[in-house]
């Protein structure tokens, strides 16, 4: 079926030099992407961001953000040209449009699709955004956010990232009550981490995972950025020096840092 959604619906911010072409085409190759869908999207936001460094291979990262029912259903690619980027971003979202409608039910609270590989991450092949190679005297924290982490089951915060299109997923686990994170790696494709390393009994067979055994290094925010550099690592995940809460430090796309902290 077939919604009526006007084109003017779609709100495009751009940031550095894109011609309207690329705009235009955003705008309307995601009109006719979120008409294809049942559920009701009233609200639509793209971002378009070029970086002109010669040193990055795709300098045009898209990333759009789409109220679903009143869900926030988000991707983020990069491309070499603004149009191979729209191009892959309306594909990526396509696909988390798709699992979204097929596992509804799991949005709320119930069990994601049974069906294999049905909301696996790793399927995905769409470039992921590298971050600006922004000298490290230059890199600073210029965006922390504290909130209050999800109380929910590390299947729960796979598939919290997944619909989110994160590389990582900082969580409180419903069964420990510790903080956590949920990240791409290890041999499953999802690798968890805790505060604390200890036995576990997760239900593996819905969303196959590996686990840290080691415990999260505790450091000050300078110790995790010391150690974010030297690793070679997107992001860090410690226990605070001070509240011995569970933060991540992380890269930004323009070679800054982030701070992820759960709210005291």
């Amino acid at each position: 079926m077939t919604r009526p959604v006007d084109v003017a619906d779609i709100e495009v911010v751009v940031r550095g030099e894109l011609p309207e072409s690329v705009v235009d085409y955003a705008r309307q190759k995601v009109t006719l992407l979120v008409q294809q869908i049942e559920m009701p999207v009233p609200h639509s936001r793209i971002r378009l961001t070029h970086q002109p460094d010669p040193a990055v291979e795709r300098p045009v990262r898209a990333q759009a953000n789409l109220d679903v029912s009143g869900r926030l259903v988000r991707a983020q690619v990069a491309g070499a040209t603004g149009h191979e980027a729209v191009d892959l971003l309306v594909d990526r979202l396509r696909r988390r449009l798709a699992r979204v409608a097929q596992n509804w039910e799991a949005l709320r609270g119930s069990r994601p699709s049974a069906e294999p590989h049905e909301w696996r991450h790793g399927a995905e092949r769409t470039p992921r955004p590298p971050y600006y190679p922004r000298p490290i005297e230059e890199r600073q924290v210029i965006r922390h956010k504290s909130f209050t982490p999800a109380r929910v089951s590390p299947t729960e915060a796979a598939w919290e990232m997944d619909q989110m299109d994160y590389d990582f997923h900082l969580f409180t686990e419903a069964q420990t009550g510790q903080d956590a994170v949920i990240y791409r790696g290890g041999t499953t494709g999802y690798r968890l981490a805790r505060l604390a390393s200890g036995p576990t009994r997760l239900d593996l067979s819905e969303v196959p995972m590996t686990i840290s055994p080691h415990p999260t290094p505790q450091l000050t925010n300078a110790e995790a950025r010391q150690r974010l550099e030297l690793a070679g690592l997107p992001f860090v995940f410690f226990s605070d020096a001070s509240t011995h809460r569970g933060n991540v430090l992380y890269h930004r796309y323009d070679g800054h840092y982030g701070l992820l902290t759960p709210a005291q």
